[in-house]
């Protein structure tokens, strides 16, 4: 009986170790935080908005935001918000992306274009922390219309999800 129980047990701690291996390091950059006060009947109630970009550098990225009474829970509930909303982006060799892309969100509007290798993220904003973190070395990107940061950052995730590769576009052809 007693062999039985130390068996399951290995089989716990070897399940637990290899979670840990495959677990990648998420990287987290801050957008903007913002005072919120909301008028009441016995005053003014203040709170904090938090907007979070996290990503893993490697093609993962997501965009948080949350509101909270100090700084410190604004940010830990953003970042968990970020985690839910994580999309997967296809990156070419030279650490670009295969195609340009258009996205949009609310009034705002990004382009996205491959650059060559050697010229760097050519962004601003939140459209340059977004690309940042999700890894993309090499691209150019123009924002239009409103200068939103978080509906900027939205948009931007918004045209990586539109990015397909050549594998991709064939598989549907041939379904086709």
């Amino acid at each position: 009986m007693s062999s039985d129980f130390k068996k399951i047990n290995k089989l716990k701690k070897n399940s637990r170790r290899n979670s840990k291996i495959q677990e990648t390091k998420f990287v987290e950059r801050l957008i903007k935080i913002s005072r919120v006060s909301k008028v009441t009947k016995g005053g003014k109630k203040l709170s904090f908005r938090a907007i979070v970009v996290i990503g893993d550098e490697n093609g993962k990225v997501g965009v948080g935001v949350a509101k909270a009474d100090d700084v410190v829970n604004a940010f830990k509930k953003a970042k968990t918000d970020g985690y839910k909303n994580l999309i997967e982006l296809p990156l070419t060799k030279s650490l670009s992306i295969p195609h340009h892309v258009f996205g949009n969100f609310g009034a705002c509007k990004v382009i996205v274009r491959p650059s060559i290798e050697g010229s760097g993220v050519i962004a601003g904003g939140a459209v340059r922390i977004v690309l940042e973190v999700a890894g993309v070395k090499n691209v150019i990107a123009k924002q239009l219309g409103a200068d939103n940061l978080l509906n900027n950052a939205r948009a931007t995730v918004c045209a990586l999800q539109n990015l397909t590769t050549k594998s991709e576009v064939a598989e549907k052809r041939d379904l086709n």
